[in-house]
């Protein structure tokens, strides 16, 4: 794949690397030179902490409830009643 750089600097990643990145509009990448070579990283760290406290449990559910309706029961996890 190949990308050229524009008169500003800027460059088009192809479709085919943003969407098995999962990179859309205002995603963070950090940049990095390695050598002669360039590295751009996904800034993961940066959607996680985006994300931390905006979601809130229904009153008397535990994550451990919401784990097992995601994933089932896990081994030696008690029987529901």
């Amino acid at each position: 794949m190949e990308a050229t750089v524009a008169e500003r600097g800027q460059i088009t990643l192809p479709k085919a690397v943003r969407d098995a990145l999962g990179l859309t509009k205002g995603t963070l990448l950090k940049v990095e030179l390695e050598g002669g070579r360039i590295i751009l990283r996904k800034n993961v760290d940066d959607a996680i902490s985006r994300a931390r406290g905006r979601f809130k449990l229904p009153e008397g559910v535990s994550t451990d409830d919401v784990m097992r309706e995601l994933r089932g029961r896990a081994p030696g996890d008690p029987v529901d009643p």
